[in-house]
């Protein structure tokens, strides 16, 4: 079963979800080129056609927009990878599979990955319903990649959290320098193993109950 990520933001017209469209590009290019900083609220005003005062009223706030931009390209991430998924037999490796392809995404727009990350980061409980989106979409991704015949178990989504958390974590260690591409390569194929621990624990705890049945 897929876990389905909605936007946490309001029903919107076509037409402002196209001015919303062209705010989230123009962040993201502003980004592409210069990172955290280079993305200002009246920069992005500007480049989107739209007044300041509207975009404060889509976005309170740079982290606001910023978490909106990866909440943005984990949707197209997250398209891409439906329409060309993993080939792999095991959950396992198609997990890791997927996660690498998404970094390898985030890879070829460093200053662009780094600002998401920042804000991310900065994002406080006033950013809670977007990083939640975020979070969500990650969620989906993984578990699209698992394959599952039915809907996860608890100790499946716990360890979905742990593999996100991992893979958000091997994406800030070398964003800053301290890691290479293989060093994150390792840490993800190593925790996305746990797939395998909570289908063995699954399968015993099916054939204990199985025993005690008869």
């Amino acid at each position: 079963m897929t876990a389905e990520a909605k936007p946490a933001s309001l029903q919107l017209t076509e037409r402002q979800e196209a001015r919303r469209r062209r705010i989230l590009h123009a962040s993201a290019r502003l980004a592409s080129r210069g990172g955290f900083d280079a993305v200002q609220m009246r920069e992005v005003a500007e480049n989107s056609g739209v007044a300041l005062g509207t975009l404060y009223r889509y976005f309170p706030s740079k982290v606001h927009l910023l978490v909106a931009t990866m909440q943005d390209q984990l949707q197209h991430m997250h398209e891409a990878l439906r329409k060309r998924p993993p080939t792999e037999e095991e959950p396992t490796t198609r997990v890791a599979q997927t996660l690498m392809r998404a970094f390898r995404a985030l890879q070829r727009e460093p200053h662009l990955a780094d600002a998401m990350v920042r804000a991310l980061t900065f994002a406080d409980r006033s950013v809670s319903p977007e990083v939640d989106t975020v979070s969500r979409l990650t969620t989906a991704i993984i578990l699209d990649a698992m394959g599952l015949d039915g809907p996860p178990t608890p100790e499946q989504l716990s360890a979905v959290r742990v593999i996100e958390h991992t893979w958000h974590s091997a994406l800030i260690t070398w964003l800053s320098g301290r890691a290479s591409i293989a060093q994150v390569k390792i840490d993800i194929e190593t925790v996305c193993r746990l797939i395998d621990l909570t289908a063995r624990d699954g399968a015993r705890e099916g054939a204990d109950g199985a025993r005690e049945g008869r």
